[in-house]
């Protein structure tokens, strides 16, 4: 059975009483001792020195109404008991000295007396678990005669939502619904992304830390930047605006006076001064787009920034300072750019701490149909025309972009400007089963052009039927043995290259054989291999 303590604040008028008739009162430190089926085994009666007497009296008179609880006094003087700074410091100060044994204690706090900047300041302790513990409410009799102890009533409030049915499942709807947001109301099946999500909506929700998003162009990293931005704009969390930065465009002196601003004078064709990126940011969110193309110059002045919201302007013998919510995005290896020298160990632990990687259009098939209707309705949204698919095209199309030719190599990009392609020259807002043979072959051509890298080249040696027939396993390894094989004169040169590991461990080998016979398989002489441009 766990000991019960109580952790109270000694109440200077509620609790007074220096006549026989105190008794005849309501005191809610004695009351608190005195109510049916809450023994108290201990309580940590709060004072300060100016109220000695008064706390000595409250101990006599539990001693007399409960000889069984142990009282304890603890001195906190507050200079101001309505300074909420003031009092937050120094009861959570008394709070992380305080030994807290769970396992073998039950804590509840008494928020019946104190100020009310007090009672605040015990919710927020007890809400956050700094203090594990329940809240208590005393209440006095309604009616009284003398023959009442004038215990009153109390009533438990436990902070922990999960025992709350109603309040658990209006808090889970609100988690859902920010999810959602965070999706564009995209009925996203990819249960992989969906889960990164929802832990995204935790942790914008409940931190300022920085976050880095990672994925390949066009996954979706700047749409998710905004709409996290826009989420904690609707909860209150920032005040100030969105300003994204493309750090790929930052080059040379001028990156500098882009991010941090200058002086006027600063240098040559610095007519006028220059608030900065950062500066504009103040109070908003801060999206770094493509931050490993910073120079090493910029990412020690944005990790001192991050760090202490301080940095200085060029040319400027004064910091400035901005308080901004950091977000950055990039498609690279950040972890292989600090090995390599490229990017800054301290500035990469800076923004590790939450890394999302968004995975890319050919990894989330099962999401390109929610998608592809997104697209539709953006395409109504733009340009004022509702354009829908015929049963044929719709299940043509899905069939190819869900499929193994379906590169997408520009992700959402591509999607995008594929759906906006066919709903403009969809005659009578109708996208037929023509029109999606014709935006097919048009994003072949497309992907063949931007090096896709194994369609194109298996295409061209096989045909496109083929091609088209080739499992992907097989299809990735042949085209790689291909590009291999355009770039060697002779099938043994080839075949050296190819099998050059597995040839060290034989006595002899015979590689433009064990090539041939590979390319056999598909048909293949190497003397048909289209020679690279």
């Amino acid at each position: 059975m766990k000991r019960r303590v109580a952790i109270s604040i000694l109440g200077t008028t509620l609790d007074m009483g220096k006549r026989e008739d105190r008794w005849s009162r309501w005191r809610p430190n004695v009351a608190l001792c005195q109510q049916s089926g809450l023994f108290i085994d201990r309580l940590e009666l709060i004072h300060d020195d100016h109220a000695q007497s008064l706390c000595t009296r409250i101990v006599d008179d539990i001693e007399i109404v409960s000889p069984a609880t142990e009282v304890r006094p603890t001195v906190l003087n507050f200079r101001d008991p309505w300074d909420f700074s003031e009092v937050y410091t120094k009861l959570r100060d008394f709070a992380r000295g305080y030994a807290f044994d769970p396992d073998s204690e039950d804590y509840i706090v008494n928020i019946t007396t104190g100020t009310h900047v007090a009672q605040i300041c015990w919710f927020l302790l007890t809400e956050a678990r700094i203090i594990p513990a329940r809240l208590l409410q005393l209440s006095p009799p309604r009616e009284r005669s003398k023959f009442d102890n004038f215990a009153g009533t109390h009533t438990v409030i436990d902070l922990d939502l999960s025992r709350y049915d109603e309040i658990a499942k209006r808090f889970a709807a609100e988690q859902t619904e920010a999810a959602s947001f965070l999706k564009s109301g995209i009925s996203t099946r990819n249960a992989a992304f969906n889960r990164m999500i929802d832990e995204i909506e935790r942790v914008v929700v409940r931190s300022t830390a920085p976050v880095l998003l990672t994925g390949p162009t066009g996954a979706g990293k700047s749409q998710l930047a905004r709409r996290i931005f826009e989420l904690k704009k609707s909860q209150h969390k920032i005040s100030g605006p969105f300003v994204e930065v493309n750090c790929a465009t930052l080059r040379g002196d001028q990156a500098m006076s882009a991010l941090f601003g200058h002086v006027k004078g600063a240098f040559t064709g610095a007519a006028t001064e220059r608030a900065g990126l950062l500066k504009s940011a103040d109070k908003g969110v801060l999206f770094l787009d493509e931050i490993g193309e910073l120079g090493l110059d910029e990412q020690a002045m944005c990790l001192r920034a991050i760090e202490e919201k301080r940095f200085l302007p060029v040319g400027a013998d004064k910091e400035a300072s901005a308080d901004f919510q950091l977000l950055a995005g990039t498609n690279r290896d950040l972890g292989e750019d600090v090995r390599k020298g490229k990017f800054r160990e301290d500035l990469y632990a800076r923004l590790n701490l939450w890394t999302f990687q968004l995975p890319a259009l050919r990894d989330r098939k099962e999401d390109i149909e929610p998608n592809l209707d997104f697209e539709l309705r953006r395409y109504l949204d733009r340009e004022g025309q509702n354009v829908t698919f015929n049963k044929e095209a719709r299940e043509r199309y899905l069939a190819f972009a869900t499929g193994p030719d379906a590169a997408w190599t520009a992700n959402f990009r591509d999607l995008s400007a594929s759906v906006t392609r066919m709903a403009t020259l969809a005659p009578q807002g109708r996208i037929t089963a023509e029109a999606v043979d014709d935006e097919i072959r048009r994003l072949r051509m497309l992907w063949r052009v931007a090096g896709d890298g194994w369609v194109s080249i298996l295409e061209e040696a096989l045909g496109e039927e083929a091609a088209s027939r080739l499992d992907r396993f097989d299809a990735v390894q042949l085209a790689d043995v291909l590009r291999v094989c355009r770039q060697h004169a002779s099938a043994s040169s080839a075949g050296r290259a190819l099998f050059a590991q597995s040839r060290m461990e034989k006595q002899s080998s015979n590689d433009a054989d064990r090539l041939v016979k590979y390319l056999g398989r598909f048909g293949l002489k190497f003397q048909d291999v289209p020679p690279s441009v």
